[in-house]
């Protein structure tokens, strides 16, 4: 057991300066439970923060706790859910108004164009947003009018076949395996230079 808690700590002792800090993905009234379980898994692997839940069906517990116990999660999740942060919301308002509060841009997720700026997923910069929270629709209605009012930016991922639309667990994966990667990229570039010689320099003038 002991090994198995120092291999657990090693572990996330060696992620830890790769996980994506002020970065949400936010699923909105989703339907289905294996696919809440999927867009953790996603989140998880892929560093994200937090997950939140816009859940007005209250399907899902508040308690954190009694969610990574839910045995439905936890193997749709492949357990990430025990690892990962997920907070539940009884409406879109209610995630709008605690996302604003705590200074985060929204963004939107669309294979149409609906927002007030739409973007290409790929041709996006997604560093230049502090505190960044993604939304992701329902499975059939897709992103609510309030979300998309909202929020910054309306974000697609390129179709080049007669099928225009990819399922929740794919989609997540996609968007935010690209807007992951800059930032990962973005966060590790700014703490090499705050480590460089430069910052030694400083450093040791200031004494």
């Amino acid at each position: 057991m002991e090994k198995q808690k120092s291999t657990v700590r090693q572990r996330a002792e060696e992620i830890k300066d790769y996980r994506c800090k002020n970065l949400i993905a936010v699923i909105e009234e989703p339907s289905d439970i294996k696919n809440i379980g999927t867009v953790i898994r996603n989140v998880n692997a892929l560093g994200v923060e937090k997950t939140y839940i816009v859940d007005s069906r209250k399907a899902l517990p508040d308690d954190w706790q009694e969610m990574r116990e839910r045995k439905s999660l936890s193997k749709t999740s492949v357990s990430a859910i025990k690892w990962s942060f997920v907070k539940r919301f009884d409406s879109t308002e209610q995630c709008l108004e605690h996302l604003e509060k705590n200074r985060f841009t929204s963004i939107v997720t669309s294979p149409h164009v609906k927002g007030k700026e739409n973007v290409i997923l790929h041709e996006t910069d997604y560093t230049s947003f502090p505190r960044l929270a993604v939304w992701f629709g329902n499975e059939s209605r897709g992103i609510s009018d309030l979300a998309v009012d909202k929020s910054m930016l309306c974000v697609s991922i390129p179709m080049f076949g007669m099928i225009e639309s990819l399922n929740l667990g794919t989609t997540s994966g996609i968007v935010l395996y690209e807007i992951t990667k800059q930032r990962r990229e973005y966060q590790l570039k700014y703490k090499r230079a705050n480590r460089g010689p430069n910052k030694k320099v400083n450093k040791e003038a200031s004494r």
